[in-house]
């Protein structure tokens, strides 16, 4: 089985109001904005782009109350928004407010 482990620093761009799943757990929906500057075969690159992020439980209520534009260093995994969808979500599943 291969890594699929995911850092982005970003800020909070964006997030939906905290729902709960049939089985009663926490879950929220949210967007993640990342601006840098990276190296690319030897050249600077700017970098900008949207993210969207989904977390559960104890997780989400944190990220719920959270400003948006709040600095966040995020980690987790990507996977496909649901079973049928090509469309990609980050599932975070460790967060800190930078």
């Amino acid at each position: 089985m291969s890594p699929n482990t995911v850092r982005i620093v970003g800020a909070l761009a964006a997030v939906e109001p905290l729902r709960h799943t049939p089985a009663g757990l926490p879950v929220v929906e949210f967007t993640l904005a990342h601006a840098s500057e990276q190296i690319e075969a030897g050249q600077k690159r700017q970098v900008e782009f949207e993210m969207a992020a989904k977390a559960t439980g104890e997780l989400a209520a944190r990220i719920a109350g959270i400003r948006q534009g709040s600095g966040m260093d995020v980690q987790g995994f990507l996977n496909r928004k649901h079973r049928m969808s090509r469309q990609i979500v980050l599932h975070v599943t460790n967060m800190e407010l930078i």
